[in-house]
């Protein structure tokens, strides 16, 4: 059990200060009340004085005592000083030499209700359990487990251990939770079970492992005999039948993570565990085996039936493009008889058809109807024809598609569900007699006038087919339907509270959402709310210079003038320049490198047993493989067969065995950790606001999991790498999706699932991501949603009281929201509320579920109601605050400075995705995110130390320029030509590279 689970410098750090404090943690954890002014005032001599309130009110803050008076920082002596009104000059220097200080220390124990760790058993056992409760809910990174025990204690009046106790506390509680969890899963086999997973080891017999390693690949290309060949896989599965029961008490997430391992994991890799962990690895594969099946053939299927759609609209559009002249020939044709009847006075009323056919023979008319009817078709209709040419391949797909991958249905999908069953009880879908009684409930409106008749029976049964695809398609992406088992196609609904976990958790949800259980009380509160925004801004609305209204055809629309380029001073203007030309030069490696020297996070990539690496020059490798990703070159650049730690072979090693979503988001995590601790970075933000964009890559035409969008990717398809970056500039998490996929369902998965340690409040995207149901969960879930509204124009507002005056606003607040619907159904808001943020259910598929527009659930109905609430709450903000709107667009301006940034570091391939499964994009996009924060963090530590040169030489420069410096920078860092890999003696030894001279050589 490994027991060093932090850095030197985060051991080195632990219990001590790390710079001033905060204004807001002076005034919180600093200020002395008047109990500790009573028992301040029974001590003689100022700096008596002076070193208890210091001991005391850092015992608050750290935890621990001060072991020395050049570690108290200078704000927090000056804040003490002045509240005890003595003089500025007072020194601690004799406190600490003499034996006052020991005795004070008791005396803080006894009087404050402080404890020591070691004799407070009470607290350790709460301590262990509700880390114990972490881990086991899968929680288990080393680093906030440890960073989360010292708050505990700290909150607790406990004072903290060494970091050592700390870190082997951590690390026995891990090992316990991870112990349990085999046991439990080895406990939930059979005899039989157990039998056959350990004949899969069997030395003298490869064969078992190998039919399982066949099971475990994963589709590769977006053909149909791929698709054949993975349902193929599916029944091979299902036929294993070595699926355990599901373990009760195990989380979701927990069981994915382990199974993840076996699923990519080499057979030598998994053989090599030692028992129970081997079999418990498993097992975890086989109870999640059958779903990511399913959710890869599901995938494969919707990608397949959406090709076969567009390739049909593609041939239809070709084909009326050659039947263009037939259509003009009879369209002056029937224009000419039109002009005849409106224009000519001499056409006789009694006789005018005889005379019209005179001049326009009837069968020339009937012939230019016929060509009008076989080529000209409203815009709705869709391809038939041409997919009828396509009716065996339709077939052959659709019958696999049905009878193969099992579904289950929410309330929307009940429709297309009952369909499937019907076309899985029918042998011959093309007879009409066979298909005539099919279910018709689910027949999108475009389909009816194909597949059915007047009375709404099946006419066209290959039309009535095809219809069912198309709605089977959609259901399957917005969740109506899903596949069971399954997990990213699997039911949104899978893991909420309900029932007596439910009524057992309801107040603890309560309080860490911060909401009351009451819908009456928050409703109240939300109604005086909203009234006294309306009242505040209509009230300001004259003396408002942005904001106008404008009416146009008898609609009134709220007009907000653009921002205005901020004026840069001429401060600022030095300052960028003199700190950009003393950057030093610096390649790509030079920068992995050198961070990951000061970070320590190549820790963070452990092998897919989770051992650490134990080979030579490991971080050399690692490094390599970094570029190859996050450049998109490849390995062949980087491969030096005249070094071992950059052979080929160690290379592909440290990629199949290391490179994985999960490490990649731990270094990233720790990346973040060091960042958030330079004080340069306290002048950007404290990390409580992010935003969320989108970053467009064109991907191979073989992928699946991508997407066509004809404004990013042309005539190919794409994926877009969905990212957050908070105010500090660090990114906290990404995720790569298919296409365009609508912003708003991705954001809330980012920022639930983003695992560095600061927790962003406020987050802002760009107008994409921007929906009713959103505004509602953001605000229950206790985030502010900001998103920037560049369509303020038509937007509609909101009000609860319909009698109430808000003067300019009263002509576009006409909307009224349901108040009884929220009522009605606010248990179930929290119930959903608490579910997301407790982790038993997936972000992403619930956004789907909610956000489907032709039939929500009552449900997504109140939570659409409560967002409208929350969403003109904004909009009065919005229109009114000037500054506000500008702090939204600086955010949104440093993301697209980093993604500007991507496109530099990802020049290879022309910056193409070219891997075409999905776990290869995101490692290569995770490798991306990661150097993108490798810069920001190397540069933010060099733009330090030239403000410290600066201030030396007599031009410290002002704190609000510092504030608009931007460490997104890219001039002095290389891209291109030969990598090295590395480290200048003195930096590898924690120091820093010489700052260039301001007249030095600026390009390379």
């Amino acid at each position: 059990m490994p027991t060093r689970h932090l850095t030197d410098a985060q051991r080195q750090g632990f219990a001590r200060f790390d710079g001033d404090p905060s204004p807001d943690q002076l005034a919180r954890y600093f200020h002395l009340d008047r109990t500790d002014h009573d028992l301040i005032g029974t001590l003689r001599g100022d700096h008596n004085r002076l070193g208890f309130a210091v001991m005391l009110t850092s015992a608050r803050f750290l935890g621990a005592f001060p072991v020395s008076p050049a570690e108290i920082p200078a704000s927090i002596l000056a804040t003490v000083i002045e509240q005890l009104a003595l003089e500025p000059t007072t020194s601690m220097e004799a406190y600490f030499e003499g034996s006052r200080r020991i005795r004070h220390l008791a005396l803080i124990r006894t009087h404050c209700g402080f404890t020591d760790f070691g004799d407070n058993p009470v607290a350790r056992f709460r301590l262990t359990r509700w880390l114990y409760a972490l881990c086991w809910s899968g929680d288990d990174r080393p680093g906030p487990l440890i960073d989360r025990a010292a708050a505990w204690l700290i909150a607790n009046k406990v004072l903290l251990p060494g970091v050592t106790v700390v870190e082997r506390l951590v690390g026995k509680i891990r090992d316990r939770a991870r112990t349990r969890l085999w046991r439990h899963l080895v406990a939930s086999l059979s005899d039989d079970q157990r039998v056959r997973i350990a004949g899969l080891f069997d030395a003298g017999d490869t064969s078992p492992f190998a039919a399982l390693d066949a099971l475990r690949t994963v589709p590769a290309k977006r053909m149909p005999t791929e698709l054949y060949r993975h349902l193929d896989r599916l029944d091979a599965v299902r036929a294993f039948n070595l699926r355990p029961s599901p373990p009760r008490g195990v989380p979701a997430a927990t069981l994915e993570r382990l199974a993840r391992v076996a699923r990519i994991g080499k057979p030598s890799a998994i053989a090599a565990l030692q028992e129970p962990r081997r079999t418990a690895t498993i097992a975890a594969l086989f109870h999640t085996l059958e779903a990511a099946a399913q959710d890869d053939a599901a995938e494969l299927a919707e990608a397949l039936l959406a090709d076969m759609v567009k390739d049909a609209e593609a041939a239809d559009k070709q084909a009326r493009l050659r039947s263009l002249r037939d259509l003009d020939d009879a369209a002056i044709l029937l224009r000419e008889m039109g002009q005849l009847v409106l224009t000519d006075d001499a056409l006789p009323l009694d006789e005018w058809r005889e005379a019209l056919f005179e001049r326009l023979p009837r069968s020339n008319i009937e012939a230019a109807m016929s060509k009008v009817d076989a080529i000209a078709k409203p815009a709705e209709t869709k391809p038939y024809d041409e997919l009828r040419n396509r009716w065996r391949r339709a077939r052959r797909m659709f019958s696999d598609i049905a009878n193969r991958i099992e579904i289950g249905a929410a309330p929307g999908g009940t429709g297309v569900k009952a369909a499937i069953g019907y076309l899985q009880s029918v042998d011959d879908w093309s007879s009409l007699a066979k298909m005539r009684g099919a279910p018709t409930a689910a027949i999108p409106k475009a389909w009816r006038q194909h597949a059915l008749d007047q009375d709404g029976r099946v006419r066209d049964p290959k039309a009535y087919v095809f219809a069912i695809i198309e709605a089977w398609r959609l259901a399957i992406k917005r969740r109506d339907v899903f596949v069971v088992p399954g997990i990213r196609y699997g039911d949104p609904r899978r893991g909420m509270l309900d029932g007596e976990p439910w009524q057992n958790s309801r107040l603890m949800v309560a309080r860490a959402l911060g909401r009351s259980l009451e819908a009456d009380t928050e409703i109240e509160g939300l109604t005086r709310l909203l009234d006294e925004a309306y009242r505040h801004v209509a009230a300001r609305a004259d003396d408002n210079p942005d904001l106008r209204f404008e009416t146009a055809a008898d609609k009134t629309e709220i007009v907000v003038t653009p921002l205005d380029r901020l004026e840069e001073p001429e401060s600022l203007r030095v300052l960028r320049a003199a700190v950009q030309t003393r950057m030093p030069k610096a390649g790509m490696p030079d920068i992995f490198l050198e961070v990951m020297a000061r970070t320590g996070f190549a820790k963070s990539f452990t092998h897919l047993s989770e051992r650490q690496a134990s080979v030579e020059h490991f971080e050399t490798s690692l490094c390599a493989v970094l570029v190859g990703g996050a450049c998109n070159i490849g390995l062949e650049p980087v491969v030096r067969a005249e070094f071992p730690a950059l052979r080929r072979d160690r290379l592909s090693w440290v990629d199949q065995n290391f490179i994985r979503p999960e490490t990649m988001a731990a270094a990233n995590a720790a990346i973040v950790a060091a960042h958030g601790r330079l004080d340069i970075v306290r002048h950007w933000g404290a990390g409580e606001v992010a935003s969320a964009d989108g970053m467009r890559f064109v991907a191979p035409s073989s992928a699946i999991h991508a997407g066509p969008n004809p404004k990013y990717y042309g005539q190919e398809r794409g994926v877009t790498w969905y990212n957050m970056i908070s105010n500090q500039f660090s990114g906290l998490a990404g995720a790569v999706i298919p296409g365009t996929l609508r912003d708003s369902l991705v954001v809330l998965a980012l920022l639930l699932e983003q695992e560095t340690e600061l927790e962003p409040l406020e987050i802002m995207t760009d107008t994409a991501a921007y929906s009713d149901a959103i505004f509602g969960l953001f605000w229950l879930l206790g985030y502010q949603f900001s998103p920037r509204l560049a369509d303020i124009g038509g937007v509609k507002l909101w009000r609860i009281d319909g009698r109430a005056s808000y003067g300019p606003f009263d002509a576009t607040a006409w909307g009224r929201i349901k108040i009884d619907l929220i009522r009605e159904n606010w248990s179930d808001l929290i119930r959903l509320a608490g579910s997301l943020k407790l982790g038993h259910l997936k972000a992403a598929g619930v956004m789907r579920m909610l956000q489907v527009k032709d039939r929500p659930t009552t449900l997504a109905k109140a939570l659409s109601e409560l967002g409208r609430i929350i969403k003109t709450l904004h909009i009065l903000r919005y229109v009114d605050d000037r500054p506000f709107r500008r702090r939204i667009l600086f955010q949104l301006n440093r993301q697209e400075l980093r993604h500007k940034l991507g496109r530099r570091v990802h020049h290879g391939e022309r910056g193409e995705i070219r891997s075409p499964l999905r776990q290869g994009q995101e490692e290569q996009l995770g490798a991306l995110g990661l150097a993108l924060n490798s810069i920001v963090h190397w540069n933010a530590i060099y733009m330090q130390e030239a403000l410290r040169q600066l201030g030396e030489a007599g031009t410290p420069p002002l704190a609000a320029d510092i504030a608009r410096l931007s460490p997104i920078s890219w001039r002095h860092i290389n891209f291109l030509g030969r990598y090295e890999f590395s480290l200048p003696e003195a930096v590898a030894n924690g120091g820093l590279r010489p700052l260039r001279q301001p007249n030095s050589e600026w390009d390379f």
